[in-house]
């Protein structure tokens, strides 16, 4: 599809204003406080956009649309709808803990909970994922769909999504991701309502849309489902969620530095809020492809470029093209900021020079994110390869290794106040092994089966260490006294609310 230069000069004035305010806005930051937590001052907004930024990229505007193309249809929409029951449960029962601990980490409070080798092996597991797996996959993921929507040059859109994360996630860290991510998951949620009404209107609006497709409309699939049974909605997907939302540092660390309790806990039901509208400009438009191009499409992940290709007129290409390539850059920037805050704070600080000043911890963050966008963009052009089966089962599998074992180690850490200190170390080095013996000698089960069964097995194992040898006292975690930690009751029924909905949600697609 080609670009005009209208739509061109679009997309570069969108990023230099996205990049010039993110720069603006994060200047003057000097301590690591400053540049890996923005000085721990977000509010609800900038939380929840960055959220959202963070976690849609190109997996969903590929992946996720064209599993909607497929037979799965309407279900791939649990991954959503789930999130935003799981995001309430974090903001309660999760985040409260994380921020009365005032951690930089998320391998941070293994060592508060359990021991510091338990924080070294966490931080271990994060780097290799970070480096060898989604950075790269979201670089190659990101420029494989602007090469196939705008025709640009694959090794092109590889080194122009890594140099503007880059560019102001180095300058000046978590705050510039915040601000460019307001920008950016504004556009996307904008851009996705765009092609969603066009959409609709060109198969005859929405009672035509589902009388059409009341066969790809369902939440809930047969048991034997090969690819999203119900079971897995019950057990298996529950894990990666909690592990996600909860755990995973790209995406705690923007809650991490929050204002107050409160203004962490409305960022994340803002974010459930709009998880709650993700189907309808990801789902929906996949479903939309089939009808209007079904027997063109050359593949099911072909959905969303597609129908961009097809119905997107000259003007406003520039930005949708935007909206797609900021999808992208936001989720980019999250795992840079994320993963040089982990090599900094947790390897660099505590193992290769404990006595580094405040400055250079910034400098050395700095150095870590270019380093990072540099492998990335090396590795991006290879994860194409058939061997990989496809960049969304690629990030899974690796994932699936240590997921489990790090949300039992959580899980335990915050609800059994007497689990040993050695449990916690168990989990983190049994979950790979389970997981890849399950891998090797049964792969054909499903992943999310495979992560079900790897979490129960390490969690009855840590239950057995509980009770045959217990603390004899609980550990003292450290506490922020400066800290606003009050909670408010609007924000429960915020979050009650959005359950609700949700359970509306399948009640209608069921």
């Amino acid at each position: 599809m080609e670009l005009s230069i209208f739509d061109i000069s679009l997309f570069v004035f969108f990023f230099m204003i996205v990049v010039g305010v993110s720069m603006y806005k994060s200047r003057k930051r000097g301590t690591g406080e400053d540049f890996f937590l923005a000085s721990r001052g977000l509010i609800w907004p900038l939380i929840g956009l960055s959220l959202i930024a963070a976690n849609i990229s190109t997996e969903h505007f590929v992946g996720m649309s064209g599993q909607g193309a497929t037979d799965v249809g309407l279900a791939i929409a649990s991954y959503e709808w789930m999130a935003a029951i799981t995001l309430v449960i974090v903001a309660f029962f999760f985040l409260p803990k994380f921020l009365r601990a005032g951690i930089y980490t998320m391998p941070e409070f293994l060592e508060y909970r359990y021991s510091p080798r338990a924080r070294s092996i966490m931080a271990l597991y994060m780097m290799i994922i970070f480096v060898g797996v989604t950075i790269s996959a979201v670089i190659y993921s990101g420029a494989l769909t602007l090469h196939t929507i705008f025709d640009i040059n694959l090794m092109t859109g590889v080194w122009i999504i890594g140099g503007i994360a880059a560019l102001y996630t180095t300058w000046g860290g978590l705050k510039a991701v915040a601000w460019a991510d307001l920008f950016q998951g504004s556009t996307l949620l904008i851009g996705g309502l765009v092609v969603l009404f066009i959409g609709l209107h060109a198969v005859g609006g929405w009672g035509s849309f589902v009388s059409e497709n009341s066969d790809r409309l369902s939440v809930i699939l047969p048991a034997d489902h090969p690819v999203l049974p119900w079971t897995a909605l019950v057990f298996g997907l529950w894990i990666p969620n909690f592990y996600y939302w909860g755990l995973n540092q790209y995406i705690t660390q923007r809650t991490l530095a929050a204002q107050t309790l409160r203004q962490g806990q409305l960022g994340i039901m803002f974010a459930a809020g709009l998880k709650l509208l993700i189907p309808f400009i990801v789902v929906f438009p996949g479903i939309i492809a089939v009808q209007l191009y079904g027997d063109q499409m050359p593949t099911a992940d072909a959905a969303y470029p597609f129908l961009i290709r097809n119905l997107i007129p000259v003007g406003v290409r520039g930005f949708i093209f935007a909206a797609l390539a900021g999808a992208v850059i936001s989720s980019l920037a999250s795992m840079l900021n994320s993963a040089s805050t982990i090599f900094t704070i947790d390897i660099y600080k505590r193992h290769l020079n404990k006595s580094d000043k405040d400055i250079n911890t910034v400098r050395i963050g700095r150095i870590t994110t270019v380093i990072l966008v540099i492998i990335g963009c090396l590795i991006a052009p290879y994860l194409g390869h058939p061997r990989f089966h496809g960049i969304f089962n690629y990030i899974q599998e690796f994932q699936g290794f240590v997921s489990p074992g790090v949300l039992a180690a959580f899980v335990f850490a915050i609800a059994f106040k007497k689990t040993p200190m050695f449990a916690g170390l168990t989990a983190l080095i049994l979950s790979p092994l389970i997981y890849g013996f399950l891998l090797l000698f049964f792969d054909d089960i499903a992943f999310l089966n495979r992560m079900a069964i790897t979490f129960t097995i390490i969690v009855v194992i840590m239950g057995i260490m509980t009770i045959v040898r217990p603390l004899s006292k609980p550990v003292e975690m450290p506490v922020r006294k400066d800290f606003d930690m009050r909670p408010t009751k609007s924000v429960l029924w915020i979050g009650i609310s959005i359950i609700l909905v949700t359970l509306s949600l399948y009640a209608i697609f069921w």
